[in-house]
Protein backbone atom coordinates (compact mmCIF):
# COMPACT_ATOMS: atom_id res chain seq x y z
CA UNK A 1 0.00 0.00 0.00
CA UNK A 2 2.73 2.39 0.96
CA UNK A 3 4.64 1.48 -2.19
CA UNK A 4 1.60 2.30 -4.34
CA UNK A 5 1.16 5.67 -2.61
CA UNK A 6 4.82 6.51 -3.09
CA UNK A 7 4.67 5.72 -6.84
CA UNK A 8 1.41 7.66 -7.20
CA UNK A 9 2.91 10.71 -5.47
CA UNK A 10 6.11 10.41 -7.52
CA UNK A 11 4.30 10.31 -10.87
CA UNK A 12 1.99 13.16 -9.79
CA UNK A 13 5.00 15.38 -9.13
CA UNK A 14 6.46 14.49 -12.53
CA UNK A 15 3.13 15.34 -14.19
CA UNK A 16 2.90 18.75 -12.48
CA UNK A 17 6.50 19.63 -13.41
CA UNK A 18 5.94 18.54 -17.02
CA UNK A 19 2.76 20.67 -17.29
CA UNK A 20 4.51 23.67 -15.75
CA UNK A 21 7.41 23.36 -18.21
CA UNK A 22 5.03 23.14 -21.18
CA UNK A 23 3.10 26.18 -19.92
CA UNK A 24 6.34 28.12 -19.53
CA UNK A 25 7.45 27.25 -23.06
CA UNK A 26 4.04 28.29 -24.38
CA UNK A 27 4.33 31.70 -22.73
CA UNK A 28 7.82 32.15 -24.19
CA UNK A 29 6.46 31.39 -27.67
CA UNK A 30 3.65 33.92 -27.13
CA UNK A 31 6.18 36.55 -26.07
CA UNK A 32 8.21 35.86 -29.20
CA UNK A 33 5.10 36.28 -31.32
CA UNK A 34 4.25 39.57 -29.58
CA UNK A 35 7.82 40.90 -29.83
CA UNK A 36 7.93 44.33 -31.53
CA UNK A 37 9.55 44.46 -34.93
CA UNK A 38 10.23 47.70 -36.80
CA UNK A 39 8.88 47.74 -40.34
CA UNK A 40 10.63 50.38 -42.50
CA UNK A 41 8.34 53.30 -43.37
CA UNK A 42 9.20 56.86 -44.26
CA UNK A 43 7.44 60.12 -44.97
CA UNK A 44 9.35 63.00 -46.57
CA UNK A 45 8.01 66.53 -46.64
CA UNK A 46 8.84 70.04 -47.87
CA UNK A 47 7.61 73.29 -46.28
CA UNK A 48 5.95 74.96 -49.28
CA UNK A 49 4.58 77.93 -47.31
CA UNK A 50 7.93 79.39 -46.24
CA UNK A 51 9.56 78.40 -49.53
CA UNK A 52 6.92 80.36 -51.41
CA UNK A 53 7.12 83.35 -49.06
CA UNK A 54 10.89 83.54 -49.68
CA UNK A 55 10.20 85.04 -53.12
CA UNK A 56 8.46 88.06 -51.57
CA UNK A 57 10.50 88.86 -48.45
CA UNK A 58 14.05 89.24 -47.13
CA UNK A 59 13.68 85.99 -45.24
CA UNK A 60 14.78 83.03 -47.35
CA UNK A 61 13.74 79.91 -45.45
CA UNK A 62 13.92 76.44 -46.96
CA UNK A 63 13.19 73.42 -44.77
CA UNK A 64 11.96 69.85 -44.92
CA UNK A 65 11.53 66.76 -42.78
CA UNK A 66 11.68 62.98 -42.76
CA UNK A 67 9.63 60.94 -40.28
CA UNK A 68 8.99 57.29 -39.52
CA UNK A 69 6.51 55.42 -37.34
CA UNK A 70 8.50 53.58 -34.67
CA UNK A 71 5.83 51.79 -32.68
CA UNK A 72 2.09 52.27 -32.26
CA UNK A 73 1.43 56.02 -32.07
CA UNK A 74 5.09 57.04 -31.69
CA UNK A 75 6.91 58.61 -34.65
CA UNK A 76 10.51 59.83 -34.93
CA UNK A 77 11.26 62.95 -36.96
CA UNK A 78 14.30 64.81 -38.28
CA UNK A 79 14.17 68.25 -39.87
CA UNK A 80 16.81 70.26 -41.67
CA UNK A 81 16.93 73.55 -43.51
CA UNK A 82 18.71 76.74 -44.47
CA UNK A 83 17.81 80.33 -43.69
CA UNK A 84 19.12 83.66 -44.93
CA UNK A 85 17.73 86.82 -43.36
CA UNK A 86 18.37 90.46 -42.49
CA UNK A 87 17.54 92.57 -39.43
CA UNK A 88 17.08 96.32 -39.89
CA UNK A 89 15.36 97.91 -36.92
CA UNK A 90 16.08 100.51 -34.18
CA UNK A 91 19.43 101.38 -35.73
CA UNK A 92 20.57 97.76 -36.11
CA UNK A 93 21.65 96.44 -39.48
CA UNK A 94 22.58 92.77 -39.45
CA UNK A 95 22.44 89.74 -41.72
CA UNK A 96 22.74 86.00 -41.09
CA UNK A 97 22.77 82.80 -43.09
CA UNK A 98 23.32 79.17 -42.25
CA UNK A 99 21.85 75.68 -41.83
CA UNK A 100 19.90 74.23 -38.92
CA UNK A 101 18.80 70.76 -37.83
CA UNK A 102 16.09 69.44 -35.48
CA UNK A 103 15.70 65.94 -34.01
CA UNK A 104 12.81 64.55 -31.98
CA UNK A 105 9.50 62.75 -32.14
CA UNK A 106 5.75 63.08 -31.84
CA UNK A 107 2.74 61.10 -30.61
CA UNK A 108 -0.50 60.66 -32.55
CA UNK A 109 -3.26 61.86 -30.20
CA UNK A 110 -6.08 60.98 -32.60
CA UNK A 111 -5.93 59.10 -35.87
CA UNK A 112 -8.13 57.79 -38.65
CA UNK A 113 -9.08 54.11 -38.08
CA UNK A 114 -8.63 53.48 -41.82
CA UNK A 115 -5.30 55.31 -42.11
CA UNK A 116 -3.04 55.59 -39.06
CA UNK A 117 -1.04 58.42 -40.67
CA UNK A 118 -4.09 60.72 -40.72
CA UNK A 119 -4.69 62.58 -37.48
CA UNK A 120 -3.48 65.08 -34.89
CA UNK A 121 -0.19 64.91 -33.01
CA UNK A 122 2.00 66.58 -30.39
CA UNK A 123 5.73 66.23 -29.85
CA UNK A 124 9.05 67.90 -29.21
CA UNK A 125 12.51 68.37 -30.70
CA UNK A 126 15.96 69.62 -29.85
CA UNK A 127 17.39 71.98 -32.44
CA UNK A 128 20.61 73.76 -33.29
CA UNK A 129 22.03 76.14 -35.88
CA UNK A 130 25.59 76.95 -36.98
CA UNK A 131 25.61 80.12 -39.00
CA UNK A 132 27.46 83.20 -40.26
CA UNK A 133 26.57 86.58 -38.78
CA UNK A 134 27.60 90.10 -39.73
CA UNK A 135 26.75 93.47 -38.13
CA UNK A 136 26.92 96.42 -40.51
CA UNK A 137 25.62 98.79 -37.80
CA UNK A 138 24.97 98.60 -34.08
CA UNK A 139 23.70 101.78 -32.36
CA UNK A 140 25.83 103.21 -29.54
CA UNK A 141 25.30 106.31 -27.45
CA UNK A 142 28.21 108.73 -27.66
CA UNK A 143 29.44 111.61 -25.51
CA UNK A 144 26.81 114.22 -24.75
CA UNK A 145 23.97 111.95 -25.84
CA UNK A 146 24.99 111.84 -29.50
CA UNK A 147 24.11 108.71 -31.48
CA UNK A 148 26.53 106.74 -33.61
CA UNK A 149 27.05 103.14 -34.72
CA UNK A 150 29.77 100.53 -34.90
CA UNK A 151 30.25 97.58 -37.25
CA UNK A 152 31.64 94.08 -36.72
CA UNK A 153 32.98 91.69 -39.36
CA UNK A 154 31.38 88.37 -40.28
CA UNK A 155 31.78 85.64 -37.66
CA UNK A 156 30.69 82.05 -37.02
CA UNK A 157 28.05 81.58 -34.29
CA UNK A 158 25.90 78.78 -32.88
CA UNK A 159 22.56 78.59 -31.09
CA UNK A 160 20.45 75.79 -29.57
CA UNK A 161 16.78 75.65 -28.61
CA UNK A 162 13.90 73.38 -27.59
CA UNK A 163 10.89 73.18 -29.85
CA UNK A 164 7.38 71.80 -29.38
CA UNK A 165 5.16 70.54 -32.19
CA UNK A 166 1.37 70.70 -32.47
CA UNK A 167 -0.13 69.70 -35.79
CA UNK A 168 -2.06 67.38 -38.05
CA UNK A 169 -1.81 65.32 -41.22
CA UNK A 170 -4.38 64.42 -43.87
CA UNK A 171 -4.03 62.25 -46.95
CA UNK A 172 -4.68 63.79 -50.37
CA UNK A 173 -7.41 61.62 -51.93
CA UNK A 174 -6.10 58.03 -52.39
CA UNK A 175 -2.53 59.04 -53.21
CA UNK A 176 0.68 58.75 -51.21
CA UNK A 177 0.73 62.53 -50.73
CA UNK A 178 -0.21 64.22 -47.46
CA UNK A 179 -0.71 67.75 -46.18
CA UNK A 180 1.10 68.28 -42.87
CA UNK A 181 0.48 71.52 -40.96
CA UNK A 182 2.04 72.34 -37.59
CA UNK A 183 2.89 75.09 -35.11
CA UNK A 184 6.24 75.14 -33.32
CA UNK A 185 6.58 77.00 -29.99
CA UNK A 186 10.30 77.56 -29.35
CA UNK A 187 12.52 78.40 -26.40
CA UNK A 188 16.13 79.52 -26.93
CA UNK A 189 18.38 77.64 -24.50
CA UNK A 190 21.85 78.83 -25.49
CA UNK A 191 23.50 81.12 -28.01
CA UNK A 192 27.04 82.30 -28.59
CA UNK A 193 27.65 86.07 -28.72
CA UNK A 194 29.85 88.32 -30.80
CA UNK A 195 31.49 91.03 -28.70
CA UNK A 196 29.00 90.14 -25.95
CA UNK A 197 26.10 91.08 -28.25
CA UNK A 198 23.20 88.63 -28.52
CA UNK A 199 22.20 87.73 -32.11
CA UNK A 200 19.25 89.52 -33.67
CA UNK A 201 18.26 86.50 -35.80
CA UNK A 202 18.98 82.77 -35.52
CA UNK A 203 18.42 80.59 -38.62
CA UNK A 204 15.62 78.13 -37.98
CA UNK A 205 14.58 79.92 -34.79
CA UNK A 206 13.72 83.38 -36.08
CA UNK A 207 14.19 86.75 -34.42
CA UNK A 208 15.86 86.21 -31.07
CA UNK A 209 15.14 89.47 -29.26
CA UNK A 210 13.08 87.20 -26.98
CA UNK A 211 13.89 83.68 -25.83
CA UNK A 212 10.39 82.60 -26.92
CA UNK A 213 9.29 82.37 -30.53
CA UNK A 214 6.65 80.66 -32.65
CA UNK A 215 7.14 78.94 -35.99
CA UNK A 216 4.66 77.63 -38.54
CA UNK A 217 5.03 75.11 -41.37
CA UNK A 218 2.70 73.99 -44.15
CA UNK A 219 4.19 70.88 -45.74
CA UNK A 220 3.49 68.69 -48.71
CA UNK A 221 4.69 65.19 -47.82
CA UNK A 222 5.07 61.87 -49.60
CA UNK A 223 4.85 58.48 -47.88
CA UNK A 224 7.11 55.70 -49.16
Amino acid sequence: MKTRLIFTFFFSIIGVLTFAQQDKQGKKEEKKKDHWKYEPNFMVGLDVLNTGAAFFSDRKLYQGFISSKINGNVHAIAEAGFEKNVYQKNGYDAKVNGPFVKLGGFYMLAKDPENEFNGFYVGGKVAGSFYKQEYMAIPVRGFGGSNSSVAFPSSSQSSFWLEGTIGGRVQLFDSNFYIDVNMQPRYLVYTSKQENIAPMIVPGFGKSSSKFNMGFAWNIAYKF
